[in-house]
């Protein structure tokens, strides 16, 4: 079809909600879509190992993971990027002396620190709470990362980036000053707020490897629509032909967007499909 768009989803807060359930309606709108001839993606922080079944089932062509750090199309590996083992390592030793708990983020899994699951479960709560829901105190880190590994060897040469917990916004200042040959961000509250720092491969971001799936495709920039959330998600609405804002998205993302909907608990990517045409 000539008005074939392809469409990147951001998945936290965009296609899933902050208890990591899908919208009935949001599955109906990507599967409604591709029905078109339309091509979805995933556009996600998370790695490829945390796509769960569920994710895959609704229907997709693709993904772009870790930020950016790695992008498939039809199975077919178009991006990646890791961590060399010696970066690896010095980030893992760096946290062991700081106290910080933390996990690698690997296409092969997610592979937790030693006190990774008690420690960081009021962090996950505070997390979940600030996108909105309140019902949390029953949270455990097993229902937001169902599958990580726990007991593994942590010096790896297949990761895409390190998230750990914040004790105090100073981890993120010091994380970024004693690695400049690594991105350094923070994720995890409504909006910008920091709960959770990241170490990653330098150099990337959703828009880049947006570029390079569009490019592997045949396709044209124009044609494109991002959906996102959080400040991370910035450089995907730019980039694309058209950026939609999640109403539950941050102030900062909100204004750089084409199109802002409702919340992803209120129908939200359902109605801007919708709206754009992408479905009846």
């Amino acid at each position: 079809m000539t008005d074939r768009k392809l469409v990147f989803l951001d998945v936290d807060g965009t296609l899933v909600d902050y208890r990591n359930t899908i919208p009935a309606s949001a599955v109906d709108a990507v599967r409604g879509a591709r029905q078109r001839g339309h091509l979805v993606f995933l556009c996600t922080g998370r790695s490829k190992a945390e796509v769960y079944d569920e994710l895959w089932e609704i229907g997709l062509d693709g993904l772009v993971g870790g930020n950016g750090s790695y992008a498939e199309y039809r199975d077919e590996v178009v991006l990646e990027q890791t961590m060399t083992a010696e970066q690896c390592r010095r980030v893992v030793d760096w946290l062991h002396e700081r106290g910080l708990e933390f996990y690698l983020e690997c296409n092969a899994g997610l592979f937790g620190s030693e006190n990774f699951e008690t420690a960081a479960q009021p962090t996950i709560r505070d997390y979940v709470r600030g996108k909105g829901t309140t019902d949390v105190e029953s949270l455990t880190v097993r229902d937001v990362f169902p599958d990580m590994i726990f007991g593994a060897d942590l010096y790896r040469t297949d990761v895409n980036k390190i998230s750990f917990v914040l004790s105090s916004i100073e981890d993120h200042h010091a994380a970024t000053r004693d690695f400049p040959d690594l991105l350094s961000g923070t994720w995890g509250g409504r909006g910008a707020a920091a709960l959770f720092g990241d170490l990653g491969v330098p150099n990337i971001s959703k828009a880049y490897a947006i570029e390079r799936l569009v490019e592997h495709v045949g396709a044209r920039i124009e044609d494109t629509i991002g959906f996102g959330d959080a400040t991370v998600d910035i450089p995907m609405l730019e980039v694309c032909g058209l950026g939609v804002a999640m109403g539950n998205g941050s102030e900062d993302i909100k204004a750089v967007a084409g199109h802002v909907t409702d919340d992803v608990e209120a129908d939200g990517l359902a109605n801007a499909f919708r709206h754009l045409g992408l479905v009846g």
